[in-house]
């Protein structure tokens, strides 16, 4: 299934980010559980983690030096807010 394009990508708390999607959709998901290794460890870092932005054409999100989670893993995995 192709995701719906990400709108905008706030970081919140606890390693969570919340994804805006172009259908109307809020969700959120947790990153903790990627934060893991030299690369992705980075992530932990909480100024770090604030760096996360939305690729161009709304197809994933991704951070400072590169670190990206698959717009597959963002969409199925995260939980829509009310």
């Amino acid at each position: 299934m192709l995701q719906p394009k990400i709108l905008s990508a706030e970081p919140g708390h606890d390693m969570t980010i919340i994804l805006h999607y172009e259908t109307g959709e809020i969700k959120i998901f947790d990153a903790f559980p990627y934060a893991n290794g030299t690369w992705y460890g980075m992530l932990k870092d909480p100024d770090y983690f604030k760096t996360v932005h939305v690729i161009p054409g709304g197809i994933g999100i991704e951070w400072a030096q590169g670190q990206d989670i698959s717009p597959h893993v963002l969409y199925d995995l995260s939980h829509t807010l009310p």
